[in-house]
């Protein structure tokens, strides 16, 4: 076996090589652009060549277990940059969104461009609840601080139409009766579902291999969906199974056909494939429903 010996980096080669975060420094011209297109004005941290901006929450009170919470006790958007390229920059953020916002600012974010890449609470007993939304991209100065300042707009529009965050998806009720017809969700989805009561619900299996032991829908690696109410008021919810290049896909997909998200996260730990799973619920005719979903289906390589 041949080894190559190391040499000590030459005087003038670790010069360059401490020269090189002041040399992708993020210019003045690319900070003044994304200061105009989100109408913030960021700060600037040298030694990680960072231009991060903040989105304090003031305009809706929060509390947790009755005690009120300051923005600055974990309330505030964010959105940073840095170089990615030497044109562009990566963008990665934490939204802090009240529930009736998640959706729509989701919808935004990823139509302009931006990744979402979680989505979970911070906190228990709170009121009303926050969620909290992680974005991600890149691109030319112009391209991600639009798109963030897109999602931010979407939220000033919805607290000025509603001023308090409101606590139920826009929709007619479901019945409390169950009365879905299996028959029309097995065809649109392609597999056979099981029935309870009127319920509807299926599950399909994807595998993984844990410490050696290939793991698949019995042990929770599946997407599954449960429908309840009637073929015309109905109501789904589930889960989506995606390794992590189906994942942004599967959002966009689920989104066009008005399907909410209400939580990205992981299952598990040291799987092979890694799995991302997001939780949804829809409300709507079960038929358009079951479509919504098949959409989604199909933009994975299952």
């Amino acid at each position: 076996m041949i080894v190559q010996q190391l040499h000590p980096l030459p005087v003038f080669g670790l010069a360059i090589l401490l020269a090189a975060p002041l040399m992708a420094a993020i210019p003045e011209a690319q900070r003044s652009t994304i200061d105009r297109m989100t109408g913030v004005k960021g700060a600037y941290t040298a030694e990680e060549d960072v231009y991060r901006l903040n989105f304090p929450r003031t305009d809706v009170k929060v509390s947790v277990e009755g005690r009120s919470m300051h923005p600055f006790l974990g309330l505030t958007s964010w959105a940073a940059f840095t170089p990615h390229s030497q044109t562009e920059l990566m963008v990665m953020g934490d939204l802090v969104l009240f529930e009736d916002e998640v959706n729509p600012v989701m919808s935004a974010a990823l139509d302009n461009g931006l990744q979402v890449t979680a989505l979970h609470n911070h906190f228990f007993f709170d009121s009303p609840r926050v969620m909290f939304m992680h974005i991600g991209g890149s691109g030319t100065a112009e391209r991600p601080a639009t798109a963030v300042a897109r999602a931010m707009d979407r939220v000033k529009e919805i607290r000025k139409a509603n001023p308090q965050p409101t606590s139920r998806f826009s929709g007619p009720a479901v019945p409390e009766s169950n009365s879905i017809t299996a028959s029309t969700i097995d065809g649109i989805l392609g597999v056979k579902g099981q029935v309870n009561a009127g319920m509807y619900k299926v599950a399909i299996g994807r595998k993984a291999t844990m410490h050696g032991k290939t793991v698949s829908n019995q042990m929770g690696v599946n997407t599954w969906a449960a429908f309840a109410g009637t073929d015309d008021a109905a109501f789904v919810d589930g889960d989506f199974a995606m390794v992590e290049s189906e994942l942004q896909p599967v959002l966009k997909a689920l989104r066009q056909a008005g399907i909410n998200i209400v939580a990205i996260h992981n299952h598990m730990t040291h799987e092979e494939p890694q799995y991302v799973f997001l939780h949804y619920w829809g409300k709507g005719q079960a038929a358009a429903l079951a479509k919504g979903l098949k959409s989604a289906l199909d933009t994975q390589s299952r």
